[in-house]
């Protein structure tokens, strides 16, 4: 499938959810974007995300205004509110934003709600190069549930594959790379909206450039792994992920679900790192502006099991407010590695909240990730021979960067609440 050269590796990039909601504005892409580019690009970190409502003039947070106006085109299409994207003015849309971010050699990325504007749809307005009217191919009673913008397209209707190839030729007029499609690999009303992922995936190929497709919210169901593949880039596993140690400990368990279904070209997602300043002007997960609340042990226990199960790895916090903590995170040339390169990944077992993964490099070397997800601290054990080893190997800490020197026969470590650690046997 061709779109399965578009992410040989996991995508690695920010996102503004997590710290500005629907509510983002242009000079704070732009100074995120700069941001990635001077200090991570260099690491692999390369696409810039505006996530939901860049439509909607009045957004100031999170909490989504119902039924409002929202910006528009003659042909039923959502363009960029100006007064928060000034760039745009003129219908030139998306275009000079990812135009800079295309010149700081990084990729553009936007957010869009499933489905066609209930506005488009009173209005009846057209549809690109169809004779039918929005109305004629809406869904009136396939809705998002926390989201008033949109309605369902119904596919079966003459115009609905049009309407998504309008779509993605302004995208791809505009230069995007990335588009996260939401409400549509899961939905607390509807389950997973197959008709309209098949018609997104048509829409991209019909357009002629490559642009990443990302699905959300999720759990996406498990027993549709196969249409995931077929169609998408990256598909959540997970509901909306954020700085709560009971979220983390969660993913664990989707992990080990969906480890096998991890390969070059499509990624089950963990969702955005709620890392660094978040809340800015995002009121979702149970908190407002703030550092993350994950201890520095969850922050790397996060890092490595996302890293070791290779999820595409989103920031969520504004960039530039990153200390030297937060950056190291990012930074660490071998965990970057382990997420793009690794190979064999898989959960070696699940004890008592005592839980060790492993995988391969390039060159055949032995990672071993080992994780204390109880309340209390542990003792976490590993043999070689679990690790499919058979004679002595040298240890290294890739975290701190340290030779540990060598193991004979099993590795056995004490490892705090939350806690975890990441080897590489070689």
């Amino acid at each position: 499938m061709r779109h399965h050269t578009f992410a040989k590796t996991p995508p690695l990039g920010w996102n503004s959810w997590d710290c500005y909601g629907a509510a983002v504005k242009e000079e704070e892409v732009k100074g995120n974007a700069h941001y990635m580019a001077e200090h991570l690009k260099p690491y692999g970190w390369e696409y810039v995300v505006v996530d939901i409502q860049w439509y909607e003039p009045g957004a100031v947070s999170s909490v989504y205004r119902p039924f409002v106006p929202l910006e528009m085109d003659e042909y039923s299409r959502l363009i960029p509110a100006i007064n928060r994207f000034p760039s745009a003015e003129g219908g030139k849309g998306f275009k000079p934003l990812a135009d800079y971010v295309h010149n700081l050699g990084l990729k553009f990325g936007i957010h869009i709600m499933r489905g066609i504007p209930r506005q488009a749809v009173h209005a009846n307005t057209p549809i690109l190069g169809t004779n039918v009217g929005a109305r004629d191919i809406a869904h009136p009673n396939s809705i998002c549930p926390w989201n008033t913008d949109m309605y369902g397209v119904d596919a079966s209707k003459e115009g609905a594959q049009e309407y998504y190839n309008s779509l993605f030729q302004l995208y791809a007029e505009w230069g995007v790379d990335f588009v996260k499609v939401d409400d549509i690999a899961a939905s607390r009303l509807y389950h997973i909206h197959n008709e309209e992922i098949e018609l997104i995936r048509k829409a991209i190929e019909h357009s002629g450039r490559e642009m990443v497709l990302s699905l959300s919210p999720g759990p996406a169901p498990l027993e549709y792994a196969e249409t995931l593949k077929a169609n998408a880039n990256m598909w959540r596993m997970t509901d909306d992920f954020w700085d709560q140690w009971n979220l983390l400990y969660g993913m664990f368990e989707r992990c080990e679900k969906w480890s096998e279904h991890s390969a070059p070209g499509h990624w089950p997602d963990c969702d955005m790192l709620p890392l660094g300043h978040i809340g800015i002007r995002s009121v979702d997960g149970g908190g407002s502006d703030r550092w993350t609340r994950f201890t520095r042990d969850e922050q790397r226990t996060m890092m490595t099991l996302w890293s070791i199960f290779r999820s595409p790895l989103m920031f969520g916090g504004e960039l530039r407010d990153n200390d030297e903590w937060t950056l190291s995170l990012l930074t660490n040339k071998e965990v970057i590695e382990l997420n793009q390169f690794s190979h064999s990944n898989r959960l070696v077992y699940r004890q008592n909240d005592r839980i060790v993964w492993t995988a391969k490099d390039r060159q055949d070397h032995t990672y071993a990730a080992l994780f204390n997800a109880s309340d209390e601290t542990a003792l976490v054990q590993v043999s070689l021979e679990q690790l499919g080893l058979t004679s002595s190997k040298s240890m290294r800490d890739i975290w701190k960067q340290e030779d540990l020197g060598h193991v004979q026969d099993k590795i056995s470590l004490s490892l705090p609440p939350h806690g975890s650690l990441l080897l590489k046997l070689y």
